[in-house]
Protein backbone atom coordinates (compact mmCIF):
# COMPACT_ATOMS: atom_id res chain seq x y z
CA UNK A 1 0.00 0.00 0.00
CA UNK A 2 1.13 3.58 -0.65
CA UNK A 3 0.92 6.43 1.84
CA UNK A 4 -2.70 7.09 0.89
CA UNK A 5 -3.68 3.50 1.55
CA UNK A 6 -4.06 2.60 -2.11
CA UNK A 7 -2.68 -0.58 -3.58
CA UNK A 8 0.48 0.34 -5.48
CA UNK A 9 0.75 -0.64 -9.12
CA UNK A 10 3.44 -3.14 -9.97
CA UNK A 11 6.39 -2.26 -12.17
CA UNK A 12 4.89 -4.35 -14.99
CA UNK A 13 1.33 -3.08 -14.70
CA UNK A 14 -0.22 -3.21 -18.19
CA UNK A 15 1.96 -6.12 -19.37
CA UNK A 16 -0.25 -9.06 -20.38
CA UNK A 17 1.07 -12.57 -20.88
CA UNK A 18 -0.48 -15.77 -22.22
CA UNK A 19 1.42 -18.56 -20.48
CA UNK A 20 1.47 -21.98 -22.16
CA UNK A 21 4.35 -23.33 -20.03
CA UNK A 22 4.52 -26.28 -17.65
CA UNK A 23 7.06 -27.82 -15.27
CA UNK A 24 9.60 -25.33 -13.84
CA UNK A 25 11.42 -22.91 -16.19
CA UNK A 26 8.50 -21.11 -17.83
CA UNK A 27 6.17 -21.06 -14.79
CA UNK A 28 8.97 -19.74 -12.58
CA UNK A 29 9.64 -16.90 -15.03
CA UNK A 30 5.99 -15.93 -15.39
CA UNK A 31 5.48 -16.14 -11.62
CA UNK A 32 8.12 -13.47 -11.10
CA UNK A 33 6.65 -11.35 -13.88
CA UNK A 34 3.22 -11.70 -12.27
CA UNK A 35 4.67 -10.73 -8.87
CA UNK A 36 5.98 -7.57 -10.53
CA UNK A 37 2.51 -6.68 -11.78
CA UNK A 38 2.12 -8.42 -15.13
CA UNK A 39 -1.30 -9.94 -15.85
CA UNK A 40 -0.61 -13.61 -16.56
CA UNK A 41 -3.21 -16.01 -17.95
CA UNK A 42 -2.24 -19.68 -17.92
CA UNK A 43 -3.55 -21.69 -20.85
CA UNK A 44 -3.99 -25.21 -19.53
CA UNK A 45 -4.48 -27.75 -22.30
CA UNK A 46 -6.21 -31.10 -22.60
CA UNK A 47 -2.90 -32.95 -23.01
CA UNK A 48 -1.13 -31.06 -20.24
CA UNK A 49 0.59 -33.24 -17.67
CA UNK A 50 2.59 -31.25 -15.16
CA UNK A 51 4.73 -33.32 -12.80
CA UNK A 52 4.89 -30.43 -10.32
CA UNK A 53 1.11 -30.42 -9.79
CA UNK A 54 1.33 -33.61 -7.74
CA UNK A 55 4.89 -33.33 -6.42
CA UNK A 56 4.76 -34.01 -2.65
CA UNK A 57 3.88 -32.45 -0.37
CA UNK A 58 0.33 -31.69 -1.37
CA UNK A 59 -1.41 -28.79 0.33
CA UNK A 60 -3.47 -30.06 3.25
CA UNK A 61 -7.02 -30.75 2.14
CA UNK A 62 -6.21 -30.10 -1.53
CA UNK A 63 -5.23 -32.18 -4.55
CA UNK A 64 -2.39 -29.97 -5.77
CA UNK A 65 1.12 -29.37 -4.55
CA UNK A 66 2.81 -26.56 -2.65
CA UNK A 67 5.17 -26.14 -5.62
CA UNK A 68 2.27 -25.71 -8.04
CA UNK A 69 0.53 -23.23 -5.72
CA UNK A 70 3.68 -21.13 -5.70
CA UNK A 71 4.56 -21.34 -9.39
CA UNK A 72 1.02 -20.34 -10.41
CA UNK A 73 0.91 -17.50 -7.86
CA UNK A 74 -0.82 -14.29 -9.01
CA UNK A 75 -1.99 -15.99 -12.23
CA UNK A 76 -5.39 -16.90 -13.58
CA UNK A 77 -6.11 -19.93 -15.73
CA UNK A 78 -8.20 -20.93 -18.71
CA UNK A 79 -8.93 -24.54 -19.64
CA UNK A 80 -8.75 -25.14 -23.38
CA UNK A 81 -8.54 -28.15 -25.68
CA UNK A 82 -6.11 -26.80 -28.25
CA UNK A 83 -6.83 -29.68 -30.61
CA UNK A 84 -10.20 -28.08 -31.28
CA UNK A 85 -10.23 -25.33 -33.96
CA UNK A 86 -12.61 -23.26 -31.86
CA UNK A 87 -10.06 -23.17 -29.03
CA UNK A 88 -7.33 -22.12 -31.46
CA UNK A 89 -9.59 -19.32 -32.68
CA UNK A 90 -10.17 -18.27 -29.10
CA UNK A 91 -6.41 -18.03 -28.44
CA UNK A 92 -6.04 -15.80 -31.51
CA UNK A 93 -8.79 -13.62 -30.13
CA UNK A 94 -6.99 -13.38 -26.77
CA UNK A 95 -3.69 -12.48 -28.47
CA UNK A 96 -5.18 -9.11 -29.31
CA UNK A 97 -5.27 -8.43 -25.55
CA UNK A 98 -2.44 -10.57 -24.20
CA UNK A 99 0.38 -9.48 -26.49
CA UNK A 100 3.14 -11.62 -24.97
CA UNK A 101 3.14 -15.41 -25.37
CA UNK A 102 5.46 -17.74 -23.45
CA UNK A 103 5.58 -21.40 -24.42
CA UNK A 104 7.82 -24.33 -23.53
CA UNK A 105 6.94 -27.01 -26.07
CA UNK A 106 9.39 -28.67 -28.41
CA UNK A 107 10.00 -26.62 -31.57
CA UNK A 108 7.14 -26.91 -34.02
CA UNK A 109 4.51 -28.12 -31.54
CA UNK A 110 2.66 -24.81 -31.37
CA UNK A 111 2.87 -24.34 -35.13
CA UNK A 112 1.15 -27.71 -35.65
CA UNK A 113 -1.73 -26.39 -33.57
CA UNK A 114 -1.90 -23.25 -35.68
CA UNK A 115 -0.50 -21.19 -32.82
CA UNK A 116 3.10 -20.62 -33.87
CA UNK A 117 4.72 -17.20 -34.05
CA UNK A 118 3.88 -16.66 -37.71
CA UNK A 119 0.19 -17.38 -37.19
CA UNK A 120 -0.17 -15.31 -34.02
CA UNK A 121 1.95 -12.36 -35.15
CA UNK A 122 -0.27 -12.11 -38.23
CA UNK A 123 -3.12 -11.43 -35.81
CA UNK A 124 -1.08 -9.02 -33.67
CA UNK A 125 2.18 -7.62 -35.13
CA UNK A 126 3.08 -6.30 -31.67
CA UNK A 127 3.24 -9.85 -30.32
CA UNK A 128 6.32 -10.84 -28.35
CA UNK A 129 6.58 -14.62 -28.58
CA UNK A 130 9.06 -16.33 -26.23
CA UNK A 131 9.84 -19.97 -27.03
CA UNK A 132 11.77 -21.57 -24.15
CA UNK A 133 13.40 -24.89 -25.07
CA UNK A 134 16.28 -27.14 -24.11
CA UNK A 135 18.36 -26.79 -27.25
CA UNK A 136 16.82 -23.95 -29.25
CA UNK A 137 15.18 -23.83 -32.67
CA UNK A 138 16.66 -24.73 -36.04
CA UNK A 139 19.52 -27.05 -35.12
CA UNK A 140 20.37 -30.75 -35.08
CA UNK A 141 19.22 -31.22 -31.46
CA UNK A 142 16.08 -29.08 -31.51
CA UNK A 143 13.66 -31.98 -31.08
CA UNK A 144 15.73 -33.96 -28.58
CA UNK A 145 14.33 -34.48 -25.08
CA UNK A 146 16.24 -33.14 -22.11
CA UNK A 147 16.21 -31.94 -18.52
CA UNK A 148 18.43 -29.78 -16.32
CA UNK A 149 21.09 -32.47 -15.89
CA UNK A 150 21.41 -32.85 -19.67
CA UNK A 151 21.76 -29.11 -20.33
CA UNK A 152 24.46 -28.80 -17.64
CA UNK A 153 26.25 -31.76 -19.21
CA UNK A 154 26.17 -30.54 -22.80
CA UNK A 155 26.83 -26.96 -21.74
CA UNK A 156 30.15 -27.97 -20.17
CA UNK A 157 29.38 -26.96 -16.57
CA UNK A 158 29.33 -30.54 -15.27
CA UNK A 159 32.69 -31.10 -16.95
CA UNK A 160 34.60 -29.23 -14.25
CA UNK A 161 32.16 -29.35 -11.33
CA UNK A 162 32.42 -31.92 -8.56
CA UNK A 163 35.42 -33.81 -7.19
CA UNK A 164 38.35 -35.09 -9.22
CA UNK A 165 38.06 -38.61 -7.78
CA UNK A 166 34.26 -38.77 -7.89
CA UNK A 167 33.21 -37.02 -11.07
CA UNK A 168 30.35 -34.54 -11.53
CA UNK A 169 27.89 -33.99 -8.71
CA UNK A 170 24.20 -33.15 -8.76
CA UNK A 171 23.02 -29.77 -7.53
CA UNK A 172 20.20 -29.12 -5.09
CA UNK A 173 18.57 -26.66 -7.48
CA UNK A 174 17.95 -26.73 -11.23
CA UNK A 175 20.57 -24.29 -12.50
CA UNK A 176 19.86 -24.67 -16.21
CA UNK A 177 16.09 -24.58 -15.77
CA UNK A 178 15.91 -21.59 -13.44
CA UNK A 179 18.97 -19.46 -14.16
CA UNK A 180 19.57 -20.22 -17.84
CA UNK A 181 15.90 -20.79 -18.64
CA UNK A 182 13.68 -18.65 -16.42
CA UNK A 183 16.21 -15.86 -15.97
CA UNK A 184 17.09 -15.47 -19.64
CA UNK A 185 13.44 -15.69 -20.68
CA UNK A 186 12.57 -12.83 -18.33
CA UNK A 187 15.48 -10.70 -19.53
CA UNK A 188 14.63 -11.29 -23.19
CA UNK A 189 10.90 -10.60 -22.71
CA UNK A 190 11.51 -7.33 -20.87
CA UNK A 191 14.14 -6.23 -23.40
CA UNK A 192 11.65 -6.95 -26.21
CA UNK A 193 8.97 -4.91 -24.40
CA UNK A 194 11.35 -1.94 -24.23
CA UNK A 195 12.23 -2.39 -27.90
CA UNK A 196 8.55 -2.51 -28.83
CA UNK A 197 7.93 0.87 -27.20
CA UNK A 198 10.32 2.32 -29.80
CA UNK A 199 9.50 0.27 -32.87
CA UNK A 200 5.88 -0.73 -32.29
CA UNK A 201 6.83 -4.24 -33.40
CA UNK A 202 6.98 -7.53 -31.56
CA UNK A 203 9.45 -10.33 -32.22
CA UNK A 204 10.26 -14.01 -31.75
CA UNK A 205 12.52 -14.93 -28.81
CA UNK A 206 14.42 -18.21 -29.11
CA UNK A 207 15.67 -19.03 -25.60
CA UNK A 208 17.71 -22.21 -25.20
CA UNK A 209 18.62 -23.46 -21.74
CA UNK A 210 21.79 -25.06 -23.09
CA UNK A 211 22.80 -21.76 -24.69
CA UNK A 212 22.32 -20.14 -21.31
CA UNK A 213 24.48 -22.74 -19.58
CA UNK A 214 27.28 -22.20 -22.10
CA UNK A 215 27.10 -18.46 -21.47
CA UNK A 216 27.64 -19.09 -17.74
CA UNK A 217 31.31 -19.83 -18.42
CA UNK A 218 31.92 -16.18 -17.66
CA UNK A 219 35.60 -16.60 -16.77
CA UNK A 220 36.74 -20.04 -17.78
CA UNK A 221 35.00 -19.97 -21.16
CA UNK A 222 37.12 -17.02 -22.27
CA UNK A 223 40.26 -18.70 -20.93
CA UNK A 224 39.39 -21.96 -22.67
CA UNK A 225 38.74 -20.28 -26.01
CA UNK A 226 41.99 -18.34 -25.73
CA UNK A 227 44.24 -21.22 -24.62
CA UNK A 228 42.42 -24.17 -26.13
CA UNK A 229 42.59 -25.95 -22.76
CA UNK A 230 39.54 -26.93 -20.68
CA UNK A 231 39.62 -26.58 -16.89
CA UNK A 232 39.42 -29.81 -14.90
CA UNK A 233 37.70 -30.59 -11.64
CA UNK A 234 39.41 -29.17 -8.53
CA UNK A 235 41.87 -27.25 -10.71
CA UNK A 236 40.70 -23.64 -10.70
CA UNK A 237 40.45 -20.82 -8.18
CA UNK A 238 36.75 -21.48 -7.58
CA UNK A 239 36.06 -25.18 -8.16
CA UNK A 240 38.13 -26.74 -5.38
CA UNK A 241 41.62 -26.11 -6.74
CA UNK A 242 42.36 -23.77 -3.81
CA UNK A 243 41.20 -23.45 -0.21
CA UNK A 244 38.00 -21.80 -1.48
CA UNK A 245 35.83 -24.79 -0.56
CA UNK A 246 33.52 -26.54 1.92
CA UNK A 247 34.89 -28.11 5.11
CA UNK A 248 33.31 -30.74 7.36
CA UNK A 249 33.06 -30.06 11.09
CA UNK A 250 33.18 -32.50 14.01
CA UNK A 251 29.39 -32.88 14.10
CA UNK A 252 29.06 -33.74 10.42
CA UNK A 253 28.02 -30.23 9.38
CA UNK A 254 29.88 -28.11 6.85
CA UNK A 255 31.27 -24.60 6.66
CA UNK A 256 32.20 -22.58 3.57
CA UNK A 257 35.34 -20.50 3.10
CA UNK A 258 35.54 -17.98 0.25
CA UNK A 259 38.41 -15.74 1.36
CA UNK A 260 40.23 -15.18 -1.91
CA UNK A 261 41.74 -11.79 -1.08
CA UNK A 262 44.82 -11.48 1.21
CA UNK A 263 42.99 -9.59 3.98
CA UNK A 264 40.38 -12.36 4.27
CA UNK A 265 43.05 -15.06 4.12
CA UNK A 266 44.99 -13.36 6.92
CA UNK A 267 41.90 -13.19 9.14
CA UNK A 268 41.15 -16.86 8.40
CA UNK A 269 44.65 -17.94 9.35
CA UNK A 270 44.59 -15.97 12.62
CA UNK A 271 41.35 -17.61 13.79
CA UNK A 272 42.80 -21.06 13.03
CA UNK A 273 45.93 -20.16 14.97
CA UNK A 274 48.12 -20.58 11.91
CA UNK A 275 49.70 -17.16 11.47
CA UNK A 276 52.62 -18.94 9.80
CA UNK A 277 50.37 -19.43 6.76
CA UNK A 278 49.74 -15.70 6.29
CA UNK A 279 52.66 -15.20 3.83
CA UNK A 280 51.00 -17.85 1.66
CA UNK A 281 47.71 -17.34 -0.26
CA UNK A 282 44.39 -19.12 -0.63
CA UNK A 283 46.24 -21.17 -3.28
CA UNK A 284 48.52 -22.59 -0.57
CA UNK A 285 48.47 -26.13 -1.93
CA UNK A 286 47.09 -29.58 -1.03
CA UNK A 287 49.13 -30.04 2.14
CA UNK A 288 47.74 -26.88 3.72
CA UNK A 289 44.25 -27.75 2.54
CA UNK A 290 44.47 -31.18 4.14
CA UNK A 291 45.53 -29.56 7.41
CA UNK A 292 42.61 -27.12 7.24
CA UNK A 293 40.25 -30.06 6.77
CA UNK A 294 41.79 -31.75 9.82
CA UNK A 295 41.46 -28.60 11.96
CA UNK A 296 37.80 -28.06 11.12
CA UNK A 297 36.98 -31.67 12.01
CA UNK A 298 38.26 -31.12 15.56
CA UNK A 299 35.33 -28.93 16.67
CA UNK A 300 31.62 -28.67 15.91
CA UNK A 301 29.93 -26.09 13.70
CA UNK A 302 28.73 -23.97 16.63
CA UNK A 303 32.30 -23.60 17.85
CA UNK A 304 33.56 -22.41 14.50
CA UNK A 305 30.68 -19.98 13.99
CA UNK A 306 31.51 -18.39 17.35
CA UNK A 307 35.23 -18.37 16.56
CA UNK A 308 34.67 -16.58 13.26
CA UNK A 309 31.80 -14.36 14.51
CA UNK A 310 33.84 -11.14 14.40
CA UNK A 311 36.34 -12.22 11.76
CA UNK A 312 36.27 -10.62 8.30
CA UNK A 313 37.03 -13.88 6.54
CA UNK A 314 34.19 -14.77 4.12
CA UNK A 315 33.20 -17.84 6.10
CA UNK A 316 29.60 -19.00 6.62
CA UNK A 317 27.73 -22.18 7.59
CA UNK A 318 26.24 -24.50 5.00
CA UNK A 319 22.52 -24.34 5.77
CA UNK A 320 19.73 -26.73 4.86
CA UNK A 321 16.91 -25.03 2.90
CA UNK A 322 14.67 -24.98 5.96
CA UNK A 323 17.39 -23.30 8.01
CA UNK A 324 18.07 -20.75 5.30
CA UNK A 325 14.40 -19.83 4.91
CA UNK A 326 13.95 -19.44 8.67
CA UNK A 327 17.12 -17.41 9.14
CA UNK A 328 17.29 -13.84 10.37
CA UNK A 329 18.51 -12.73 6.94
CA UNK A 330 15.54 -14.36 5.20
CA UNK A 331 13.16 -12.59 7.57
CA UNK A 332 14.89 -9.25 7.17
CA UNK A 333 14.84 -9.56 3.39
CA UNK A 334 11.23 -10.80 3.35
CA UNK A 335 12.18 -13.94 1.47
CA UNK A 336 9.26 -15.85 2.98
CA UNK A 337 5.75 -14.41 2.78
CA UNK A 338 2.19 -15.35 3.71
CA UNK A 339 0.12 -15.45 0.54
CA UNK A 340 -3.72 -15.39 0.53
CA UNK A 341 -5.10 -18.79 -0.46
CA UNK A 342 -8.87 -18.24 -0.20
CA UNK A 343 -11.37 -18.91 2.57
CA UNK A 344 -9.33 -16.82 4.99
CA UNK A 345 -6.28 -19.07 4.65
CA UNK A 346 -2.72 -18.17 3.79
CA UNK A 347 0.15 -20.24 2.42
CA UNK A 348 3.75 -19.58 3.33
CA UNK A 349 5.76 -19.21 0.13
CA UNK A 350 9.04 -17.91 -1.16
CA UNK A 351 9.21 -14.13 -1.42
CA UNK A 352 10.63 -12.18 -4.34
CA UNK A 353 14.28 -11.22 -4.82
CA UNK A 354 13.18 -8.07 -6.67
CA UNK A 355 12.95 -5.06 -4.36
CA UNK A 356 11.43 -1.86 -5.79
CA UNK A 357 11.22 1.43 -3.89
CA UNK A 358 8.20 2.75 -5.83
CA UNK A 359 6.50 -0.34 -7.27
CA UNK A 360 6.90 -3.17 -4.75
CA UNK A 361 6.02 -6.70 -5.78
CA UNK A 362 2.67 -8.00 -4.59
CA UNK A 363 1.45 -11.45 -3.62
CA UNK A 364 -2.22 -11.23 -4.47
CA UNK A 365 -3.15 -14.91 -4.25
CA UNK A 366 -1.59 -18.35 -4.24
CA UNK A 367 -1.99 -20.50 -7.31
CA UNK A 368 -4.98 -22.76 -7.59
CA UNK A 369 -6.04 -25.53 -9.96
CA UNK A 370 -7.70 -24.29 -13.15
CA UNK A 371 -11.47 -24.59 -13.29
CA UNK A 372 -14.20 -24.35 -15.87
CA UNK A 373 -15.84 -21.58 -13.84
CA UNK A 374 -12.69 -19.46 -13.92
CA UNK A 375 -12.42 -20.13 -17.64
CA UNK A 376 -15.92 -18.82 -18.21
CA UNK A 377 -15.22 -15.75 -16.07
CA UNK A 378 -12.17 -14.88 -18.15
CA UNK A 379 -14.08 -15.36 -21.39
CA UNK A 380 -16.87 -13.07 -20.20
CA UNK A 381 -14.34 -10.38 -19.39
CA UNK A 382 -13.06 -10.52 -22.95
CA UNK A 383 -16.44 -10.12 -24.53
CA UNK A 384 -17.66 -13.67 -25.04
CA UNK A 385 -21.41 -13.96 -24.73
CA UNK A 386 -23.10 -16.75 -22.80
CA UNK A 387 -24.20 -18.38 -26.06
CA UNK A 388 -20.61 -18.30 -27.38
CA UNK A 389 -19.35 -19.88 -24.18
CA UNK A 390 -22.00 -22.60 -24.43
CA UNK A 391 -20.97 -23.28 -28.05
CA UNK A 392 -17.31 -23.54 -27.07
CA UNK A 393 -18.17 -25.98 -24.32
CA UNK A 394 -20.41 -28.02 -26.57
CA UNK A 395 -17.78 -28.49 -29.29
CA UNK A 396 -15.13 -29.56 -26.75
CA UNK A 397 -12.99 -26.42 -26.93
CA UNK A 398 -13.39 -25.93 -23.19
CA UNK A 399 -12.45 -28.66 -20.75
Amino acid sequence: MDAAGREAEGALCGVRILDFTTLLPGPFATMHLADMGAEVLRVVTATRHDLLDTLPPLIEGETYSAASAQLSRNKRSILLNLREPAAVGLVKRLVSHYDIVVEQFRPGAMAKLGLGYEALSAVNPRLIYCALTGYGHGNSMSLRAGHDINYLSLGGVAGYSGRRDEGPSLNGIQIADVAAGSGNAMIAILAAVICRTRSGKGQFLDISMTDGVMAFHAMWGANCLCSGESPERESTLLNGGTLYDYYETEDGRHISFGGLEPKFWESFCRVLGREDWIPLTVDAGPAVKAEVRRIFRTRDLAHWLEAFRDADACIEPVLAPGEALQSRLAREREMTVDVPAGEGRTLKQMGSPYKFSETPVQFRHAGRPPSLEETKTVLREFGCTESEIEELAACGALQ
